[in-house]
């Protein structure tokens, strides 16, 4: 099984699986990169698989219908564009001769969905589809959902097999990776997968695939129980929430690395 992703806008990726004869497509905000990857490799359109309801991850799923032999998927919950079937937590899909199960990860927006195929092929790493919940080195923003659901979303996506390879459709991993140095400076698997990136995107290449093992290494959206993360979300947050105890772990009135995440969802939603 092939994947591929397909530049769209500045900085999206529309996630492309295929066989040599029939794709499915991922989030195609636009339609003019699947249009000519369909061409040029003489592809069958089989089906179109949505995370969530923003225009740059729905956009360009009318102009593909008409070479749609097959469905558009989404979530049960959001607003996509008509005909679509709905997906919600537990349910599984067959697409390509692949087994792809949804998982419900709110936060970014209420009713955002992941899809994940644990045997894409033999010899294959499961694939995590995850639209903008989960980012190489970051997470999506909280437009719709509060901290403790993309806290649990991603939890759950961390969950995943270490070698998952996590497909976002943003290509952010630099910018995130900025500002996880300014969190762990001190982080060497940080500090190479940095250098890694910035030789990939200097060839005009994506930073990914990402792995789920790497990033419990490197994204401090992840680390947030890990002493060096609560000990920089202290000195820039100024809450009682993220008081130091006498043993130097910041104290949170439920749950203290929910705490330190809000802080650091807010730190990075101001950071320059």
């Amino acid at each position: 099984m092939e994947l591929t992703a397909l530049p769209a806008f500045t900085d999206n990726y529309i996630w492309m699986l295929s066989d040599g004869r029939d794709a499915v497509v991922v989030d195609p905000g636009q339609a003019e990169p699947v249009l000519a990857a369909l061409q040029q490799r003489g592809l069958s359109l089989r089906g179109i698989l949505v995370t969530h309801h923003h225009g740059d991850h729905v956009g360009g799923i009318a102009a593909l219908r008409p070479l749609l032999d097959g469905k558009v998927w989404g979530p049960a919950n959001e607003h996509i564009p008509e005909p679509f079937t709905p997906l919600q937590e537990g349910q599984r899909l067959q697409l390509l001769g692949l087994d792809i199960e949804v998982m419900d990860v709110p936060g970014h927006t209420a009713g955002h969905i992941a899809y994940v195929i644990r045997q894409p092929a033999a010899g294959q790493s499961p694939l995590l589809f995850c639209g903008d919940t989960l980012f190489s080195g970051g997470c999506g923003r909280l437009f719709e959902g509060t901290p403790a659901q993309m806290q649990d979303s991603l939890a759950r996506l961390s969950a995943l097999p270490a070698d998952t390879r996590v497909c976002c459709t943003h290509e952010y991993t630099l910018a995130n990776l900025r500002f996880a140095r300014e969190i762990e400076p001190d982080n060497r698997a940080l500090a190479d997968y940095q250098v890694w990136c910035e030789a990939k995107r200097a060839q005009g290449q994506p930073t990914l695939p990402s792995r789920v093992g790497l990033e419990l290494q490197i994204n401090p959206f992840l680390r947030c129980a890990e002493p060096s993360v609560q000990a920089a979300a202290r000195r820039h947050a100024s809450f009682s929430a993220l008081e130091p105890s006498a043993a130097g772990e910041l104290q949170a009135p439920a749950a203290p690395s929910l705490a330190v995440f809000a802080a650091l969802r807010q730190w990075k939603n101001d950071y320059r």
